[in-house]
């Protein structure tokens, strides 16, 4: 079974989205410095025009499709987040463009001006968030 095919199960699809949106909202709580001010800042206005446990669960298809050949590659055994950091530069790229389409094709214009002043910091950001994002997939995976 894919690792979309059990986070996308209707039983186990909520929480997994409010898992991501809680992971998200911790990774950015811990930047610091100007860079992190920034960061808050861009995140703390992108909440207040969206609803994000909402919003990942609109795009949870593409999202776990990102991770579907890390897993089957991972195997399940040991440590997902480890493993995505391992392969940092390819997991972010991979993300970054399901991301930089979809800033593209949305209609919220504010969304789409915040991602863009976050753009140049979103790989790094990305990159540091794996070992969360990786061990909040691989708890929903079982």
């Amino acid at each position: 079974m894919s690792l979309s095919e059990k986070l996308l199960a209707p039983a186990v699809r909520p929480a997994v989205s409010a898992d991501l949106a809680a992971t998200i909202d911790t990774e950015v709580s811990n930047k610091r410095g100007l860079s992190g001010a920034a960061i808050k800042t861009g995140y703390a206005a992108a909440k207040k025009k969206a609803d994000v446990p909402k919003v990942l669960n609109e795009n949870l298809e593409q999202i776990t499709a990102i991770f579907d050949p890390y897993w089957e590659q991972f195997g399940g055994q040991g440590d997902f987040g480890a493993y995505l950091a391992g392969r940092g530069d390819e997991v972010t790229s991979d993300i970054l463009k399901v991301a930089d389409a979809r800033a593209q094709a949305t209609s919220r214009d504010q969304i789409s001006k915040v991602y863009g002043s976050m753009r140049g910091k979103a790989a790094d950001l990305i990159k540091e968030s794996l070992p969360a994002i990786g061990a909040t997939l691989q708890k929903h995976a079982g």
